[in-house]
């Protein structure tokens, strides 16, 4: 590994969730302020993420009082200091610059649903039936304990 691989490695975050573009998403990020420090939240829309390693960065977009504003973070910067992740969007696009045109409800993207399959509800039913008997046979225990001691 050479010097340069090093420093990226070193550089990183630990603090990236998974995130994919068309999801809202809540960035918290330290201003200072002259000697003041404080964290501001920037919640908007994922539209774009490019870079590899330690230079990733990815772009938020949200409307403020009518207006669109678009900011870049780092994705391993310090002055991030943590992001959430809303609500999912569903969307068929690595770039959502299409929102720049868009207006009102034109602007919004469709949440996407997770549905679960019918084999992994069937998985989950029989796991459930088998504690349930040893709840009853741990309480029978605690009762014949009490009955010796009383």
């Amino acid at each position: 590994m050479n010097m340069l691989e090093r420093v990226r490695q070193s550089l990183k975050s630990d603090h990236v969730p998974t995130m994919k573009i068309g999801d809202t998403v809540r960035v918290h990020v330290k201003i200072v302020e002259g000697e003041r420090k404080r964290v501001q939240v920037f919640e908007g829309i994922l539209i774009a993420q490019r870079g590899s390693l330690n230079t990733e960065t990815f772009t938020v977009r949200k409307i403020s009082h009518g207006v669109g504003v678009e900011r870049i973070f780092p994705v391993h910067s310090p002055n991030i200091e943590k992001v959430e992740v809303v609500r999912h969007g569903r969307v068929r696009r690595a770039k959502l610059y299409y929102l720049r045109d868009k207006k009102g409800k034109e602007a919004k993207v469709k949440e996407r649903e997770f549905r679960r399959e019918d084999k992994s509800l069937s998985q989950v039913k029989p796991s459930v039936e088998q504690e349930e008997p040893t709840e009853p046979e741990e309480t029978e225990a605690l009762d014949s304990e009490e009955e010796k001691s009383g």
